[in-house]
């Protein structure tokens, strides 16, 4: 049995650091297609670009979703199970509420909840899988956070501001025709002014933590990842960026996080306490079935759901809203809410 153990450990973390390596090489090629595609003088057209991003978002991504929330409620007890799904609904009506009341705003939520995602996930994959011994403090860990998050909205509002408010223009005019056209006059202020912060966040994160850091390579795997994903959303277009973001970074990262838990877990021996395989499953079917059903609903109740664009082009601005939507209580509520365990959870 010990030898099994063993093995299973070795099998977890060698899983663990394909799938980061993976993660990494994934943004690394892509970096590489586009800029010898802007040197050929070669662009995808947005149509292209549209269904990249609804394959790698809605096709692979958002199954991913549900599988964190499985992982996480399967060794859980009903009643918490109960409390954590009834919190969760309640989040996506408040949200839907909000982006029928005030679109833009709802946008912005929408933006923060991306960079919230990114980030907070991301911190915890350095957790389970390389450390973290050079964030000292509860606020520069929130710095990291902010920094890896903010590569995935601040840094394209930056660099591709165009496709930026042309999408956000869209979501927003599903809900109410015109609205963005409040924010139009001030969107270029706005883009400095968060360029400028996420700027300083960055330098500060990357000082900071070399002047703190206990061993030399977690700060440098730390500081080259963020320099790549920085690289990866100014150079590849934004659609495309964000649409394989997730299931290439996101998605491989956390189950990098998954691997290395599962076989420090072993130590502790059996869980007896987990559910049986067929109610999981039963779980994870049964919420795939209520989130296409939302996103139905959500579809039949917009005012204006192709918002004017094509059927690809309104259904990335579509699937970036309903995924924000879910998004929200898939981070409050599954892992703020969730102090015991979380969908991000490291022991």
């Amino acid at each position: 049995m010990a030898t099994v153990e063993s093995n299973l450990r070795r099998l977890g973390t060698s899983r663990s650091r394909r799938l980061l390596s993976g993660s990494r090489i994934a943004l690394v090629v892509l970096i590489g297609w586009f800029l010898l595609a802007r040197w050929a003088g070669i662009s995808l057209s947005m149509q292209t670009q549209a269904a990249v991003y609804l394959f790698g978002m809605v096709a692979l991504n958002l199954p991913y979703g549900g599988y964190e929330h499985m992982v996480n409620l399967d060794p859980r007890e009903l009643s918490f199970g109960l409390r954590y799904i009834a919190a969760y609904l309640a989040l996506v009506v408040g949200f839907v509420a909000v982006f029928f009341v005030a679109p833009v705003v709802g946008l912005a939520l929408a933006i923060a909840v991306a960079v919230a995602k990114g980030g907070h996930g991301g911190l915890r994959v350095l957790d389970a899988t390389v450390g973290t011994s050079h964030l000292k403090t509860t606020a520069q860990r929130a710095l990291a956070a902010f920094v890896r998050g903010g590569t995935v909205m601040i840094v394209p509002l930056f660099f591709w501001p165009g496709d930026f408010a042309a999408f956000s223009t869209f979501m927003v005019d599903m809900f109410e025709m015109g609205a963005f056209a409040s924010v139009a006059p001030h969107f270029d202020a706005l883009r400095y002014g968060l360029g400028a912060v996420f700027a300083v966040a960055a330098v500060s994160h990357v000082a900071v933590g070399y002047l703190r850091h206990e061993t030399l390579s977690t700060w440098a795997l730390d500081a080259g990842e963020t320099a790549l994903l920085i690289a990866y959303f100014a150079v590849v277009p934004v659609v495309v960026a964000v649409g394989l973001y997730f299931p290439l970074w996101y998605s491989a990262r956390q189950s990098a996080r998954i691997a290395a838990v599962e076989s420090d877990t072993l130590d502790s021996g059996p869980d007896s306490s987990r559910t049986a395989p067929g109610t999981a499953v039963a779980a994870f079917v049964g919420g795939a079935i209520a989130t296409f059903a939302l996103a139905g609903l959500l579809f039949v109740l917009l005012p204006n759901p192709m918002a004017g664009g094509t059927l690809l082009i309104s259904g990335v601005a579509f699937f970036t809203v309903f995924i924000s939507i879910i998004a929200l209580p898939h981070v409050v509520v599954g892992s703020w809410f969730d102090t015991d365990r979380g969908i991000w959870y490291v022991p």
